[in-house]
């Protein structure tokens, strides 16, 4: 199917219109909370964080007293450039998470959290769904070939390709991270916060805000390379606790269809 103006497809934008109601069900697990000034993070076991009663999840709160979102558009942060360069590929996917198109040796796909679709599903992916936007809002769909909850990853493969360059895979991190999203399957905004750690195929970030709508979103390092995709969120308005992702590196190697040479930077 081909890249049309999203006017033309009302009925398809009910969907994502209607996928934004069912956004609180997609509340992501965390861990359990640490100063996230005076203590590294606590690594632990993947599934370690299923077990969590729901009181202990954090995930609809923003890290700190503010949530520090900024539209895409009107973003002139540290991250400008990395905006600009990589903001075309990110992605809302049937109004309810984010994805990103990336470069594969076997051909550019969407990467997403693997518990925002199912293997086989048919999602509607949004290009360009933001405020002031410099392009028009364009939709297609896609099928989803790869999908795992750990790593939680999916692979989306779009029936038409539009005209956006894929963002780089890298296993190298920065001091300072970003992620471009759509939380609450809003129109995109950025977020920057501080690199904090990686262990057990997870990369952990503070003072990082996301949202439920946020999963699936990749972390980028300040090169504009995809070091993860974002899952889970455990930080509250204190400013305690860190946000967390799944790495490339770790979906690579669990991916059929990517291999080890779609990192570029490690």
């Amino acid at each position: 199917m081909a890249l049309r103006p999203l006017e033309s497809f009302m009925s398809p934008w009910g969907r994502i219109l209607t996928g934004t109601f069912v956004l609180l069900g997609l509340m992501a697990c965390g861990k359990e909370k640490v100063p996230v000034v005076s203590h590294p993070a606590v690594c632990e076991s993947p599934t370690a964080s299923r077990v969590r009663q729901p009181s202990e999840v954090r995930g609809l709160t923003q890290c700190g007293p503010t949530a520090d979102f900024t539209p895409i558009n009107s973003y002139q942060g540290e991250f400008a450039d990395v905006a600009q360069a990589s903001e075309d590929a990110v992605v809302l996917i049937d109004g309810r998470c984010t994805g990103t198109l990336i470069e594969a040796s076997a051909g550019p796909v969407v990467v997403t959290a693997g518990h925002c679709v199912a293997l086989g599903d048919r999602p509607l992916i949004v290009f360009n769904f933001e405020e002031q936007s410099d392009g028009d809002p364009l939709i297609t769909e896609g099928t989803v070939i790869e999908q795992s909850l750990e790593p939680d990853y999916a692979l989306i493969q779009l029936d038409v390709l539009p005209n956006v360059t894929p963002v780089l895979l890298t296993a190298v991190p920065s001091e300072r991270l970003a992620i471009i999203q759509h939380p609450r399957g809003k129109p995109k905004v950025i977020a920057e916060g501080e690199y904090l750690d990686a262990c057990n195929s997870l990369v952990y970030y503070v003072d990082l805000d996301t949202l439920v709508g946020s999963s699936g979103s990749g972390v980028l390092n300040r090169q504009g390379h995809l070091l993860g995709i974002h899952t889970d969120g455990d930080c509250d308005e204190t400013g305690r606790g860190a946000n967390r992702g799944w790495t490339m590196e770790a979906i690579v190697a669990a991916s059929p269809y990517l291999v080890d040479a779609d990192i570029v930077e490690r």
